[in-house]
């Protein structure tokens, strides 16, 4: 396989559904800022890693991956706003993402949490379309929300603010919460919607990936000196282990894997890709 142009083809694919999807749910917008900062950081690049598990997996599962673009812009449009409230300055205070203006310094604060706002509001519309096509896209769009909401993402950002310090149980929940769950939710989903075919191997996969994320997150933080206020693996076990502990996690979402049926050559390429990058 050549994991970079598959990768590229899901990501591509997952691109050109949701541009034509903006273009089409933005008519009516009205003021046309408001449309225009949701489109910019929805517009503004990246891996689309979330998207791109959910389609994989879906085919993975033997299903069509065209029927999950609206659910896909969905994840998307849930994790962009994470990103865009994320970075203003009562967050994480950051002028950059992906190499451009955040969104409040293009926009202005005001402005950039309404246009999260926006895209949370716009994320459960995309659900709810969904939700007409059967139970297992009612239990995709549930499996969705629990992770956004407070007993997952935003519950992780809300631990993230109030823990400066800490041992490795607050680590954990940090790691299950604000990365893991916006990780697992897109591969319990395609699962889901194929019966829950191997349901409990693919959340679980999901946990330790977004657990192995944020340990790379936090091993690149940690060698460029920023975040020194946050809780991370380099505070609790210091470099070299939190390298070895990143190793292990790795190791894990590959035995995992083992376990589900299926050819899952895409999902060992997508740990490397973790485990290695450099940014």
């Amino acid at each position: 396989m050549n994991f970079a142009a598959v990768y590229e083809s899901y990501r591509a694919a997952f691109e050109a559904a949701l541009i034509k999807k903006l273009a089409e749910a933005g008519k009516e917008v009205f003021p046309p800022v408001l449309w225009e900062s949701m489109s910019y950081s929805l517009l503004a690049g990246g891996k689309r890693i979330r998207p791109v598990l959910f389609l994989a997996a879906l085919e993975t599962n033997g299903l069509d991956r065209n029927e999950g673009t609206t659910l896909a812009i969905a994840i998307e449009s849930i994790h962009t706003y994470s990103l865009i409230h994320d970075d203003l300055p009562a967050m994480d205070n950051d002028d950059l993402r992906r190499g451009k203006p955040a969104n409040h310094k293009k926009f202005g604060e005001a402005n950039a949490i309404l246009a999260g706002d926006g895209l949370l509001s716009w994320a459960f519309e995309l659900l709810l379309e969904e939700c007409s096509r059967g139970e297992p896209y009612r239990e995709a769009a549930r499996i969705l929300a629990h992770a956004a909401g407070v007993y997952g993402m935003v519950a992780g950002q809300s631990a993230d603010l109030l823990w400066q310090s800490g041992g490795e149980k607050e680590l954990d929940f940090l790691y299950e919460n604000k990365t893991g769950r916006m990780i697992s939710a897109p591969l319990e989903m395609a699962s889901v919607l194929a019966g829950g075919k191997d349901r409990a191997a693919w959340t679980a996969f999901g946990g330790k990936l977004g657990k192995l994320f944020q340990l790379t997150d936090d091993l690149l933080d940690a060698a460029s000196g920023e975040d020194e206020a946050r809780l991370t693996a380099v505070k609790v076990y210091g470099m070299e282990r939190a390298e070895r502990i990143a190793d292990a996690c790795a190791a894990d979402c590959m035995r995992i894997l083992h376990n589900i049926q299926g050819d899952v050559g895409f999902f060992e390429g997508i740990v490397g890709l973790v485990r290695s990058r450099k940014i």
